[in-house]
């Protein structure tokens, strides 16, 4: 692997590469990446897809790799780890309005401690959190220089709300009367001083949309995680909008703006609300009410802007009181003016849809239906780029990642191990795929048992031969199950059944308290199952016999009524490609893959993947799907799966 990414460095191929848990790939792209800072120097952007795998990289895999370079080089590379502006306290934030008489006997953690174990109410509690963040920031501060979200005590999100802040309402370094002592501005600092600079996929995809702003510059990039790429990218490229949300916008911008445009915008909310309770929930395709009630939103939020807009001459060289009020008021407008007329051009390039979304109402979203272009020119045309993953090759092959990052089909070359891409000289756009397999002999250590004689899943409640399926299996394993579940229903649904049927076992189900909560009790509890959805799907690493036994009730298929993941089959069968396969088979292909390598964490590891849903055998997808999952040995016979589980619980008690 290490080999074949210093490879892709000097020749600028880019590089898919497929390593299988336990291949120790964060050293794999690491040692060649901090050797091209140390003799050339080069500056390499790593990518991740969450923040626990950079604290990861930044405590323990960066040092051991360094500490490698420095032996060989006798150089050690400057590293740095770089978030988005909102995982930073904002000082602004942190110190507006705080006034003398705020304070309290009670230091401010132990103030929030004490409102949750009183049984406050949420607004209570999370004043309570406020002002032990802000304690917080400022003794960071004094300490280390920097106020993280991640080394934050427990907060509830909209706590840390309170004292961040988006981008588009900081006020600027220069105008900030806490500039020189800003984080971010610390964190930006230190990133442009270092050859290695760790991100995530989030902060990479915001530098492709504003043209190179939020990453210093670079000449190679590794994507770590990057099956979760297109995903993440989405999101960041995706937009939402509530009538609660332009209320809420409006009053802020009360005081700055005459009567008339800030009465304007609150009748604009109550348009958006009285649209959004009229028109039908999913996708929007064409002009009508939302539109409308869209272009209201945008025509009035225009007003604002132009009122609220400041002449440069005019600004105070430091912004405080109202005239700070003022700017952030007109940057909420302004994102509120930038949505508003996304949702209201209806581009063929995006996706509008409305939801349930919560208590509160109705929401309207808006999505790219591609990032493939915005991948291709910003971020493959700009950098060699290496992505790498435990499942990039959807199907058996890796067509299916590289096209839905901007890469063209690829032709195969002499070697059967790999990829790659023949495209037009001019751009200059090649690219190879190699599997490097994985330490683990997957045959020897698990079974894949598919449950051929059950019923096809519905839609409905799980069937009751299903649920005896799940209570058997988990008997035969004396507990050590994790249960991924298509559903929370199905999860609560197996969840009672098991309880009721196995009352010595424990059974945890998501929901019941915090995931890391469970999480923990779950490894503590030799004899502990736990049954969840999606965010159990990906991340979770419980390695030895604690999991022994993963149940999957059914092919994850995106959901049927999932409006961006319709528009993105459809435009692939326009383009008379297979839609169906293109997106949801290779979605779900994809998490079954991540799911049932959950099973095998290291090389003792053994036990049983239980696939409830026949059609991974008897439906012609099912040889698709099944060639991205790890390569267990499988059977359709429920006697051999139960009689390897009771061999493994007899070997434990011996």
């Amino acid at each position: 692997m290490a080999d074949a990414i210093a490879d892709a460095f000097d020749t600028g191929v880019h590089a898919l590469i497929q390593a299988g848990t336990g291949t120790g790939k964060s050293l794999g792209y690491l040692a060649p990446a901090l050797d091209r800072c140390a003799t050339s120097g080069d500056t390499v952007i790593v990518a991740t897809a969450t923040l626990a795998l950079q604290a990861q990289l930044a405590k323990k895999d960066i040092p051991a790799a360094l500490d490698a370079i420095e032996v060989v080089h006798g150089k050690r590379p400057a590293t740095a780890i770089l978030k988005g502006r909102t995982n930073y306290a904002c000082l602004y934030r942190v110190r507006e309005g705080l006034a003398p008489d705020q304070d309290t006997l009670l230091g401010g953690e132990e103030v929030a401690e004490a409102a949750k174990a009183s049984g406050a109410g949420a607004e209570s509690v999370i004043g309570a959190e406020v002002v032990m963040l802000r304690e917080w920031a400022e003794q960071q501060l004094a300490e280390h220089g920097v106020a993280d979200r991640d080394d934050a005590p427990s907060h509830l999100p909209r706590s840390w709300e309170q004292v961040s802040i988006p981008v588009r309402e900081c006020l600027g370094v220069q105008r900030c009367p806490f500039g020189s002592e800003c984080f971010v501005e610390k964190s930006r600092d230190e990133a442009r001083k270092a050859q290695l600079i760790v991100t995530n996929h989030a902060l990479l995809a915001i530098d492709a949309m504003h043209g190179g702003t939020a990453l210093p510059e670079h000449d190679l990039v590794v994507i770590d995680e990057a099956h979760d790429l297109v995903s993440r990218v989405t999101g960041a490229a995706s937009d939402e909008l509530s009538p609660q949300l332009v209320e809420r916008v409006a009053r802020r911008a009360l005081n700055h703006v005459d009567d008339d445009t800030g009465m304007q915008l609150l009748e604009a909310a109550d348009a958006l609300k009285s649209a959004l309770d009229e028109a039908p929930v999913g996708r929007i395709t064409e002009a009508g009410v939302m539109t409308q009630a869209f272009a209201l939103v945008r025509d009035a939020a225009r007003h604002a802007v132009s009122q609220l807009a400041t002449k440069p001459d005019d600004r105070p060289a430091v912004m405080q009181g109202a005239d700070a009020e003022k700017t952030q008021a007109a940057a909420a407008v302004k994102e509120i003016f930038d949505i508003a007329e996304r949702m209201a051009a209806l581009r063929p390039a995006d996706v509008v849809w409305t939801t349930d979304r919560d208590r509160f109402g109705r929401w309207a979203h808006v999505a790219p239906l591609s990032v493939a272009g915005l991948m291709r020119e910003a971020v493959m045309s700009t950098a060699t780029v290496v992505m790498t993953s435990a499942t990039l090759k959807i199907g058996g092959d890796f067509d299916q990642v590289a096209q839905t990052v901007g890469l063209k089909r690829k032709e195969r070359v002499d070697s059967p191990s790999v990829e790659v891409d023949r495209a037009e000289e001019s751009t200059e756009l090649h690219w190879a795929g190699l599997d490097v397999g994985s330490p683990f002999d997957y045959r020897r250590q698990g079974i894949l048992y598919v449950a051929a004689d059950l019923p096809n899943p519905g839609r409905e409640q799980m069937a009751p031969e299903v649920l005896a399926e799940v209570a058997e299996l988990v008997w035969a394993a004396g507990g050590r199950t994790l249960g991924l579940f298509a559903s929370q229903r199905n999860a609560e649904a197996a969840a009672r059944h098991v309880r009721a049927q196995l009352p010595d076992l424990t059974i945890l189900c998501q929901g019941d308290a915090q995931l890391p909560e469970l999480t923990r009790r779950f490894i503590e509890d030799p004899h502990a199952s736990l049954f969840g959805t999606l965010s159990l799907w990906q991340g979770i690493d419980i390695p030895g016999d604690t999991c022994e036994l993963v149940i999957i009730d059914k092919i994850p298929f995106p959901r049927p009524d999932d409006p961006l993941m319709q528009a993105r089959q459809q435009a692939v069968t326009e383009a008379g490609g297979n839609g169906f396969m293109a997106v949801a088979a290779s979605h779900a292909a994809l998490l079954l893959a991540q799911g049932a390598g959950r099973l095998i964490r290291r090389a003792s590891d053994r036990g049983v993947v239980a696939m409830l849903d026949p059609r991974l055998v008897k439906a012609r997808y099912g040889s698709f799907l099944r060639a991205t999952m790890p390569e267990f040995w499988m059977t359709a016979d429920r006697e051999v799966a139960v009689q390897a589980l009771k061999r493994l619980q007899a070997a434990r008690e011996s």
